[in-house]
């Protein structure tokens, strides 16, 4: 009887040994991944955008690679500070700072943690421990310009930008100058929201707009340029949307999309780390000849044959680099 008590307590033992074994080997395993920290800008998940966009590379980087991820929304941590400060304590390999309006308090914390990675996107930082990720937005708004000026009927456009500053102006000069090149004489109405987060200002600014008759309007401006879409949509014009394809948004309405493909700049980070551990680019700027910009499909009208060439014509001009 106490032989088989000690051969059971024995077998327990293993048991319970070979258990501890397999947590380790689990616990080791997650321990190996490569973790990735996202700050996203300021409206967050849900601004059907620049964040959303963001969220959509780092979930197929998961699921492709193997990474590990998490994110912050200022909605949560008050500041970006706080917010960055939290995943550079959780032991990310890497920090991202989403959008040009994280650059201030990305900066501090990186200042505080020199050894930490960081990468920022959308805006260009000198520090050492800070890689940059920029767009030529100019370039994909350019051909957007290009089809609202070939699709417009008034011969008068809208743009809506969320803030009156340099990155968002780039979206603005571009879209003049790719409409401009198929109709010198167009007017093109524009009006900076001050917001990125406020669907129904963007509705507001759009109605303003089409009393002018406007009948194509694009923007750059987030969850307020949502309101513009649906906007558009009620009251029968026609619009361009931003950053991820966002005809599902108001289907009667959006001709295409200036993709900006902040997806892909994530995939790219994660495959960097899961190669080399480290992000090896220390400044990337996209345009279209990298996949960073373009166009959506043509939808809701039908473009002419000799419109489809003048389109495939200007972006010819891009990859040239002669617009």
């Amino acid at each position: 009887m106490g032989r088989r008590c000690l051969l059971l307590i024995l077998i327990g033992i293993l048991l319970s040994s070979g258990c501890g074994r397999g947590q380790e080997s689990q616990i080791d395993h997650v321990k190996d991944k490569m973790k990735i920290g996202i700050m996203l800008s300021d409206v967050g998940l849900g601004d059907q955008s620049f964040s959303d966009s963001a969220f959509k590379g780092l979930v197929r980087a998961r699921d492709e690679l193997g990474i590990l991820f998490d994110y912050r929304e200022i909605k949560d941590t008050k500041t970006y500070e706080k917010g960055l400060t939290e995943l550079v304590k959780q032991g990310n390999d890497v920090i991202v700072g989403l959008g040009f309006m994280v650059q201030e308090d990305l900066e501090k914390v990186a200042k505080k943690y020199p050894k930490q990675q960081f990468v920022l996107i959308d805006a260009v930082s000198n520090l050492q421990n800070v890689s940059s990720i920029t767009f030529k937005a100019d370039q994909g708004s350019y051909l957007a310009g290009v089809v609202a000026a070939l699709t417009t009927k008034s011969n008068v456009l809208g743009f809506i930008g969320g803030d009156d500053v340099p990155t968002i102006q780039q979206f603005s000069e571009g879209f003049q100058k790719g409409a401009k090149v198929v109709k010198p004489n167009i007017t093109i109405i524009e009006k900076y929201a001050g917001n990125f987060g406020d669907d129904k200002l963007g509705s507001q600014i759009t109605k303003q707009m089409i009393a002018q008759k406007a009948d194509v309007i694009y923007a750059a401006a987030g969850f307020t340029g949502v309101g513009m879409l649906k906007e558009a949509q009620k009251e029968k014009v026609l619009a361009i949307g931003v950053d991820t394809d966002q005809y599902f948004y108001a289907e009667k309405a959006v001709v295409t999309s200036m993709l900006k493909h902040v997806d892909v700049a994530l995939f790219e980070i994660a495959a960097q780390l899961t190669k080399k551990g480290v992000v090896t680019k220390k400044q990337q700027e996209l345009g279209i000849d990298e996949n960073g910009v373009g166009l959506a499909p043509i939808r809701v009208v039908s473009l002419t044959k000799e419109q489809e060439d003048r389109l495939k014509k200007e972006k010819e001009k891009l990859t040239n680099g002669n617009y």
